[in-house]
């Protein structure tokens, strides 16, 4: 398995003759409206997508929507949404967002109602668990989406938490099926008000207490509510002694992983 960081949540699984698209946000640097007003309007993405992604996107079989409703757009945005359209990749999502995306003209392929079962998906099955993307009233004007267990013959089962906040529902789905990897989103985002609506320092540190397998943190350094940055979750990692087992790849950077 190889997984390529692009930015932010946008990344690339090669998973043997596949490569899946996740969560593609393809805006040019400044191009999308700040998600914070009263501490900094920085306009986002915060950073260029990399230069080896035009590349990496040629070789793209397959696309795969945690969420994208409600301004999403750090999942889903239009210059992603007319790079699917145009080239007609099968875009594989909820029952839920299944409706908005065919209205874009997508080429969508609806996981079955009940998904939370394992559903045949590229010679393997995926599933979904579902994401708590903050609490509150924050937490009830949100998107809440899901992530997605990924088991193909031959590849590491693989994990993508989607966005959110570390739940019961997370915790007792990793220690019932301890995923090989994780993808998890780590930046700490949140609005002016209100509390993390994605796993932040304390999330992802305790999410690897209990997981035994390779976590991967993404969701950094790349829209302007997301503080946590590579460098201190590097370091807060390396204290509790794990930071052999945590992967924080840079954008455009391509992971091994086993």
């Amino acid at each position: 398995m190889k997984i390529q960081q692009i930015r932010n949540a946008t990344i690339i699984l090669e998973l043997g003759a596949y490569r899946i698209l996740v969560d593609p946000m393809l805006a040019n640097k400044g191009a999308l409206p700040s998600l914070r007003v009263l501490s900094g309007r920085q306009r986002n993405p915060t950073v260029e997508l990399p230069e080896s992604a035009s590349q990496a996107l040629e070789t793209v079989t397959h696309c795969l929507i945690t969420h994208c409703q409600k301004g999403h757009f750090d999942h889903l945005d239009r210059a992603g949404t007319r790079w699917l359209r145009e080239r007609q990749i099968p875009v594989i999502c909820t029952p839920n967002d299944a409706p908005y995306l065919a209205k874009r003209g997508l080429n969508v392929q609806s996981l079955p109602e009940g998904h939370e079962q394992p559903t045949p998906f590229l010679g393997g099955t995926i599933r979904t668990i579902r994401c708590l993307h903050g609490k509150g009233l924050v937490g009830r004007l949100m998107e809440h989406g899901v992530g997605y267990l990924i088991e193909l013959p031959g590849e590491p089962s693989l994990y993508l938490a989607g966005d959110t906040i570390l739940t019961s529902t997370v915790r007792d789905f990793v220690l019932q099926h301890q995923p090989q990897v994780s993808v998890v989103p780590a930046g700490g985002a949140r609005f002016d008000v209100g509390d993390d609506i994605i796993m932040g320092l304390d999330d992802v540190l305790e999410f690897m207490r209990f997981s035994e397998g390779t976590v991967v943190a993404n969701h950094l350094e790349a829209i302007n509510h997301c503080p946590v940055t590579r460098e201190e979750l590097a370091d807060a990692a390396a204290e509790i002694g794990v930071m052999h087992r945590l992967l924080i790849p840079a954008d455009g950077e391509v992971l091994a992983v086993a």
